[in-house]
C-alpha cells in the first residue's frame, strides 16, 4: 500500500498521469501496473480500478476481502510480511527463490519497457546480449521460453534498434511478449522478501539471478556472460549510484574471464564488496533491513569448509570450496523440486515448482535472427544458429509462437 498526496508539487505529474479528481481517491492494482499505468482507471474489473465504495473503514474492508476472497477483520492484529522467514543459514529456502528471479526478470523488462530505455544501436545490442544469455542459461524454462521469443521476434519489434512501446495498427509491441509468461510478475518476492515492504525484493533477485547465470554457464562463454550482466546494469538499472559503483568494478577487470569458475567467483567477490559498502551506509543512515542486515557470504553457518582463517577485519577463503558452494546452492538446490505451504492472511495456498518449469536446460543456446549477428562472435555455437534462425524466418512476417 502506498500513499500519494496530491497537493504537494513534487506529485503532481503523478497525479495528473492517473486523473486524480478528487480527495481521497483510491486505485486497486498490481505494484506493476501502477509502474507502467497512466491515464484514467475504469471502474470496471480492469488492470486498475478506482474503489468507489470506501466512505466507510467497514465498507473498504468488505471490498478488499471480495478482491482477495479473503475475511478480514477490523480487528485482526497488524503485520508487515509476518510470514517472512528471517533464518539464512536454512541451505533449503534458496529453492524459494527461483520465483524471485522470475519476478526480478520479469520487473527488470517491466522498467525498461515502462521507461523505454532502448534508444539506440547501443541501448539495442546491449538488451539483445543479456536476454541472449537468459534464453540460453535461466534456471526458469518459462523465462527462457519468453526471452526466446522476443529474440526471434526482436528484428520486427525494433527495427535497426528503435523499438515500438505504442501499439498502433495490430502490430506486436516488445511488451506483447511477456519475458517470463503472463502471469509474471506476480507483485510479490519469496525468499527475497524483506521484513518491511522498502527492502531487498528487486535488488536481492537481480543478485540472485546473475549468480543462477555464471554457475550455468561452460567457459567459452565466461566473457560474454560478463559484459553482457556489466553493460546490463549500466544501461539499464535505475539506480544511478548502484550503477556507478558497479560499472566501476567492471572496468576494474583488465584482462577476459577465459573460465566460468573465475567469473562465478568475480559475481561473488564484487557481491561482497558492495555489500561491505552497503553495511557502512546503512549503519549511518538507519536503511538497512532489521531483520536482514548485510552480511559478507556465505556465512560460516552454511559453508563452514568455505574459511580458512578469519577476524573481525579480514576473511581468508578457500575458493575452491566457495566455488564448489556456488555451484550448487544457485544450480541444483535453486531448482529442486519443492511443494511448500505458504499462508496470506487466512487463506491457504499450496506454491509448487513442477520439473518441467524449473529444470536448467544445459545446452540450451537459442539465439536471435539479423538483430544478434552483431553480438554472436562471443560463441562460435551463437553464431552457427543465428545463420540457421536466419534462413528459416528470413520471410516471416507474423507473430510466432516457440514451442
Amino acid at each position: 500500500m502506498t500513499r500519494v498526496d496530491c497537493a504537494m508539487k513534487t506529485n503532481t505529474e503523478l497525479c495528473d498521469r492517473f486523473s486524480v479528481s478528487h480527495y481521497p481517491m483510491l486505485f486497486w492494482g498490481s505494484p506493476t501496473k501502477f509502474v507502467s499505468g497512466s491515464g484514467e482507471p475504469k471502474k470496471e474489473k480492469s488492470e486498475i480500478v478506482v474503489i468507489d465504495d470506501a466512505r466507510t473503514a467497514e465498507r473498504l474492508l468488505n471490498w478488499i476481502n471480495k478482491q482477495t476472497q479473503s475475511s478480514f477483520g477490523l480487528e485482526d492484529k497488524k503485520f508487515e510480511n509476518e510470514h517472512v522467514r528471517t533464518n539464512i543459514t536454512d541451505y533449503k529456502q534458496i529453492s524459494q527463490a527461483v520465483y524471485d528471479i522470475e519476478e526480478a526478470t520479469a520487473e527488470a523488462f517491466d522498467i525498461i519497457l515502462s521507461n523505454k530505455i532502448i534508444k539506440s544501436s547501443e541501448t539495442s545490442a546491449s538488451f539483445i546480449r543479456f536476454i541472449q544469455l537468459l534464453a540460453a542459461h535461466h534456471a526458469s524454462k518459462r523465462c527462457r521460453k519468453g526471452a526466446a521469443e522476443i529474440l526471434v521476434n526482436y528484428d520486427d519489434l525494433c527495427p535497426s534498434g528503435k523499438c515500438s512501446y505504442e501499439s498502433s495498427g495490430g502490430k506486436d509491441t516488445l511488451g506483447s511478449f511477456p519475458i517470463c509468461g503472463k502471469d509474471v510478475p506476480r507483485g510479490y518476492y519469496m525468499f527475497c522478501r524483506g521484513s518491511r515492504n522498502d527492502t531487498r525484493g528487486f535488488s536481492c533477485g537481480l543478485w540472485v539471478l546473475f549468480h543462477s547465470l555464471t554457475v550455468r554457464i561452460e567457459d567459452g562463454e565466461s566473457h560474454f556472460a560478463f559484459t553482457s550482466i556489466c553493460d546490463f546494469v549500466n544501461n539499464f538499472f535505475m539506480c544511478d549510484e548502484c550503477r556507478l559503483h558497479f560499472n566501476n568494478m567492471c572496468l576494474s577487470v583488465k584482462t577476459p574471464f577465459k573460465k566460468a569458475r573465475d567469473l562465478v567467483l568475480w559475481v561473488w567477490s564484487t557481491h561482497n564488496k558492495v555489500n561491505e559498502r552497503l553495511m557502512k551506509d546503512e549503519a549511518s543512515l538507519g536503511t538497512g533491513d532489521p531483520e536482514f542486515p548485510k552480511i559478507i557470504w556465505p556465512p560460516r553457518e552454511l559453508c563452514p569448509s568455505c574459511y580458512l582463517s578469519s577476524d573481525e577485519k579480514s576473511i581468508e577463503w578457500d575458493e575452491d570450496n566457495v566455488y564448489k558452494f556456488l555451484k550448487n546452492y544457485y544450480g541444483p538446490k535453486l531448482v529442486s523440486l519443492y511443494k511448500e505451504k505458504s499462508v496470506i492472511g487466512k487463506k491457504e495456498e499450496i506454491v509448487s515448482a513442477t520439473t518441467e518449469d524449473l529444470t536448467v536446460a544445459t545446452n540450451a543456446l537459442v539465439v536471435p535472427v539479423g538483430a544478434a549477428l552483431a553480438i554472436a562472435v562471443a560463441s562460435c555455437a551463437f553464431g552457427a544458429l543465428a545463420c540457421y534462425w536466419r534462413t528459416q524466418q528470413k520471410n516471416r512476417k507474423p507473430r510466432r509462437s516457440w514451442n
